[in-house]
């Protein structure tokens, strides 16, 4: 390995509760008790999405990354951060449900496309768009 890598963590599968099928039931669960599958189409799911993204980005916004460091080591500001990445994982997981997308099948097919598009020999290292490597 080269000098100043890190070797990546290996990764384990979850157990069963640590599962996004898992994630995705306690969602399920959560809703259906409030009854509010009604309130749950995919177009009001997916502008909650944005309104939650919003809300998570606003810890980030106009931050050095010096300060964005401080801001996730104070452990207040850290669970926030944790909370609106948790609202937005729960909403996504609900519109996976509203829209009959199997989230696990369609993250393998886009991992595989983004592959296509950026093969390691020409893009390892690179932030520049697939059409320009």
């Amino acid at each position: 390995m080269a000098k100043g890598r890190r070797r990546p963590a290996r990764r384990r599968k979850p157990p069963a509760d640590r599962s996004l099928d898992d994630l995705l039931r306690r969602v399920l669960a959560f809703r259906d008790a409030r009854e509010w599958k009604p309130f749950h189409n995919p177009k009001d799911l997916a502008i909650s999405i944005a309104l939650e993204a919003a809300e998570l980005l606003e810890h980030f916004q106009w931050k050095t990354p010096e300060e964005v460091r401080a801001h996730l080591a104070d452990p207040r500001r850290h669970g926030e951060v944790a909370d609106e990445m948790a609202d937005v994982q729960c909403l996504l997981l609900s519109l996976s449900d509203a829209a009959g997308v199997d989230l696990h099948a369609a993250t393998v097919g886009k991992l595989r496309k983004a592959a296509r598009k950026y093969p390691v020999s020409r893009s390892r290292g690179s932030a520049r768009k697939y059409t320009e490597l």
